[in-house]
């Protein structure tokens, strides 16, 4: 018989996990209900479409249940429900064809169009610099035009908040990967922006 718990809206989240493996369903409602915004959110980011967000919340909410015996509970759950949902959200990308940004590393200067670039470490986020809602606007524009997995990794480190080393669990990549990716995606962001705007804003 599933151990159930009384209080779920109490609980712990490692309670709920136990309960829920254990074959508390409520358990695992209430897992969700404590992250499908969350899930919805970065979905309708990336994918741009209420439809297709919702779709992914369910796919990636069905796809939890049947995996839960297998979450070994290394990571908070919500970090491995995201990475259910980026791998969804890749199953998605893979059907188009990807651009590719330019290695700007120093072993292949001639191929970089973003050289004379601020350092990303000057900002932190990008988003935080905007003057106004015009250039708000540049922004998201420029962010939707960022090749997908740029894009993911972008999204989950200067929007949603995330570390490079959670976003490394989230879609199994390594460090210097993520933190390549967000380095190319705001050097990306940032001559996009500043292609857009009028003399002497920049």
């Amino acid at each position: 018989m599933a151990h159930r718990i009384n209080n779920l809206s109490d609980a712990s989240e490692k309670a709920l996990i136990a309960a829920a493996k254990a074959g508390d369903h409520t358990a695992f409602e209430e897992l969700v209900v404590r992250n499908e915004r969350k899930i919805y959110n970065l979905g309708l980011k990336l994918l741009k479409n209420k439809e297709d967000a919702a779709d992914l919340l369910q796919d990636t909410i069905l796809k939890a249940y049947d995996s839960l015996s297998q979450f070994k509970e290394k990571a908070a759950f919500s970090t491995w429900l995201y990475r259910i949902a980026t791998n969804f959200a890749f199953m998605r990308f893979r059907k188009k064809k990807l651009p590719v940004i330019p290695d700007t590393s120093e072993e292949n200067p001639e191929l970089s169009f973003l050289q004379n670039v601020p350092d990303p470490r000057e900002s932190n986020n990008p988003i935080g610099h905007l003057k106004n809602q015009e250039l708000k606007i540049r922004l998201e524009n420029a962010i939707g035009e960022l090749p997908d997995l740029y894009k993911t990794v972008f999204i989950l480190h200067d929007i949603e908040g995330y570390s490079a080393g959670e976003i490394t669990q989230m879609l199994d990549l390594s460090l210097s990967a993520v933190k390549s990716r967000i380095h190319r995606s705001r050097a990306f962001l940032r001559e996009k922006v500043s292609e857009t705007l009028p003399p002497g804003v920049q």
